[in-house]
């Protein structure tokens, strides 16, 4: 028996690659559900000899209940829209502890897409490229996106809607570790008077003239006609009349004033720790400078736990981060333990071969490795799809098969996303599963769910394996 399942995705672009999304929104997508069962299989962690550093620290933290330990998921579309991995730091952090959000970006202000319960609102002028079509000019940092805006009256409003990532530490990062921003946690309104012209106006009555209405209020004809438009003498019952005027009268406006706080200067980024639990901080202008770029913020509380961090762009590809040293500067800000490595989809729709692919990869495991020595990494497969919606995505196989094949060498572990789903052989039984957009490249929400799911699982099974040896 067949079910109707509603599957949300809406892709709104302007280019021609179909992963090259500058949103990801909930919109009714209709989809038949199929009866028949789909299996994941072949669900495991590959050379997890590369996790044992990460997995020790981890039986640490289990062990002690004290610390943190950051795990960053560096992707594309589905990382920026913070599917898979709002399900992933909700189960990490269910198992190990809640630590706080981590990393998070005005996406709303940039004009793009993000479904964290991290909300931002803002006022004034701001600018923003993806790293994609940034010049290496702009200040394209951590969030693979560049934020600027060169005039100081604005103000950034961050407001944390899940009590659970509310927050005790906000770090702030900027190119160079410049002193750009104020951070306030309170504001006070003053009411100021001014004062504005008095509106005196007139109903005209049945038999009154022009004239006599000027008489009446001692202005002459012509400023009568001229403040009303008028061209000539004639006027009509019920017209209503602006009366010229010289009086005033006052007006009272509210001006809300932010009261900025003391950061802590720290080595890659500006820090505020509170005595007291956070919802929402507001950020200003710095006075002192005139040009303004925002890489990212990074939450954090008290709690002993995990920090999982998603770090995505719409479109990218491993080149699109390798363009930008600063991405690569800024890493280490976020003290990451385990970094994810979660990208391909898009090359593939630039037909790289798999050597392209892996070249751009293992340069950016070069570079994070440089920066970020004690860090971990996982490279997770591209998952199925097809190409251009029609065709078989040869890409990704090669793709898969070259990640795989390198592991050992470059040092990283693997989770096969593309075996795990079942290859291109599973693409039209995971869309009639509800798994897959219509696009068949893009997944649903809970296909993305479903994916972090498996992850979970084979992360959990290789660690506890790990655990059993000690």
């Amino acid at each position: 028996m067949k079910n109707s399942i509603i599957v949300f995705l809406f892709l709104l672009t302007s280019f021609s690659f179909a992963q090259e999304v500058d949103s990801t929104f909930v919109v009714i997508d209709s989809t038949i559900v199929d009866s028949a069962e789909v299996t994941f299989d072949k669900n495991d962690i590959q050379n997890t000899s590369a996790l044992v550093a990460f997995y020790e620290r981890l039986y640490q933290l289990e062990q002690t209940k004290q610390g943190n330990l950051n795990i960053v998921h560096i992707g594309d579309s589905h990382i920026q829209a913070d599917l898979f991995t709002a399900r992933m730091r909700n189960k990490m952090q269910d198992a190990f502890g809640n630590a706080g959000f981590g990393f998070t970006f005005p996406y709303s202000v940039a004009k793009t897409n993000n479904s964290a319960p991290v909300r931002f609102t803002a006022s004034g002028d701001f600018q923003s490229v993806r790293n994609l079509y940034a010049d290496n000019t702009k200040p394209v940092g951590l969030s693979g996106i560049a934020l600027e805006t060169k005039s100081n009256n604005f103000s950034i409003q961050l407001e944390v809607k899940d009590p659970k990532y509310h927050f005790t530490s906000l770090k702030i990062i900027t190119p160079q570790n410049t002193d750009l921003f104020d951070v306030s946690v309170s504001s006070k309104n003053t009411i100021i008077e001014t004062k504005v012209p008095k509106r005196v106006t007139h109903k005209v009555k049945p038999g009154e003239v022009l004239g006599g209405i000027a008489d009446k209020y001692n202005v002459s004809l012509k400023a009568l006609k001229k403040a009303n438009g008028l061209k000539s003498d004639m006027i009509r019952d019920g017209k209503t009349l602006t009366i010229p005027s010289k009086k005033t009268q006052p007006r009272f406006v509210t001006k809300t004033t932010f009261l900025p706080i003391d950061l802590n200067t720290k080595l890659l980024s500006h820090d505020y720790f509170s005595d007291k639990t956070l919802d929402k901080i507001t950020i200003i202008a710095n006075q002192n400078t005139n040009d303004y770029a925002l890489n990212g913020l990074i939450l954090e509380n008290n709690s002993a736990g995990i920090i999982y961090s998603g770090i995505g762009v719409n479109g990218a590809k491993c080149a699109d981060y390798n363009k930008f040293p600063l991405f690569f500067e800024q890493l280490p800000a976020l003290q990451p333990d385990l970094i994810v490595i979660s990208l391909g989809t898009n090359e593939s729709f630039d037909k790289q071969t798999a050597d392209q692919y892996f070249s751009q990869l293992d340069q950016m495991i070069a570079s994070i490795k440089f920066k970020t020595p004690l860090a971990t990494i996982l490279v997770t497969t591209p998952p199925p799809s097809v190409l251009h919606r029609k065709y078989t995505n040869t890409f990704i196989v090669d793709y898969a098969q070259k990640i795989k094949s390198r592991a050992h060498t470059t040092g990283y572990a693997v989770w096969d996303l593309f075996e795990v789903f079942g290859g291109n052989k599973n693409i039209f039984k995971n869309a009639a599963k509800g798994l897959m957009a219509r696009d068949k490249v893009h997944y649903s929400k809970i296909g993305y769910e479903k994916q972090a799911d498996l992850f979970f699982e084979a992360f959990l099974q290789s660690y506890e394996l790990y655990k059993s040896t000690k």
